[in-house]
């Protein structure tokens, strides 16, 4: 069984303060991944929390809106390599053979946003046995200098081409939450929950609740949005907070 596993960056950052992370709650995520059963079969995915949001608010960029500061690029990539070293070493402590896999240094986006993302480097690192880990970053946008290239949009282009069983994204919130904060058990289209999603409410530069459900949307399997403490039960195979899964899915 192969997994895609995204932890959100308001899960392992500090998400209001500059560049901290979390190490509680980095540290029981790594806990979790490391007792799971799934080992060399998941790639990680982590969001940017305070690390690349911040910087990437600082400078005006985003999904849609690219910059040609040199200033600007090595201060949102090099905060991402920050995190991410962070990600594989607590990974690494813990017995993980997890490595870093940094997205700007082989993605593209054409002028028109569509993304190239090469992955045989992750394929091939899941086959020699390693925990490939990913994170949101910037990427080379035609036209446009550079733009964000968000953790969910990586989801939706590792999901498919490692044949992802399970895709799992651990939240700041146990699920996908109505306008009562009351968990949905299951999303099958944008519409049915447009108006009860939002941005989130630190600094998201990649289009917070909102933009990961239209994200996971176009997934061909089913993925599950939960909080950190749910987090053992997905790795166990299990489906806590909500299920996503558009009409290709069920």
């Amino acid at each position: 069984m192969t997994v895609v596993l995204k932890l959100g960056g308001s899960v392992i950052t500090e998400k209001d303060e500059p560049e901290t992370v979390d190490r509680t709650a980095l540290s029981a995520a790594v806990s979790a991944i490391a007792e799971s059963a799934v080992g060399e079969d998941i790639v990680v995915v982590h969001g940017g929390g305070s690390f690349g949001h911040h910087h990437a608010a600082e400078y005006g960029v985003s999904t849609t809106e690219g910059t040609h500061d040199v200033d600007g690029v090595q201060a949102i990539h090099g905060a991402m390599c920050r995190l991410n070293a962070a990600v594989v070493d607590a990974l690494s402590e813990a017995g993980v053979p997890a490595v870093p896999v940094h997205p700007f240094s082989a993605a593209a986006r054409d002028a028109d946003g569509d993304l190239s993302l090469p992955t045989a480097q992750v394929t091939t690192l899941l086959a020699e046995e390693f925990v490939p880990v990913l994170h949101g970053d910037l990427v080379a946008h035609a036209g446009a200098g550079a733009t964000v290239l968000s953790g969910d949009e990586l989801v939706v282009e590792l999901a498919s081409a490692v044949d992802a069983n399970r895709v799992g994204v651990c939240s700041t919130v146990p699920g996908v939450l109505n306008e009562d904060g009351t968990v949905i058990d299951r999303i099958e289209a944008f519409e049915a929950v447009a108006s009860a999603l939002g941005g989130s409410d630190a600094t998201d530069v990649s289009g917070g609740m909102a933009g990961k459900v239209r994200a996971l949307l176009a997934l061909s399997a089913p993925a599950v949005v939960f909080g950190p403490d749910a987090l053992p039960a997905f790795l166990a195979g299990e489906s806590p907070g909500t299920t996503i899964a558009g009409d290709d899915d069920w």
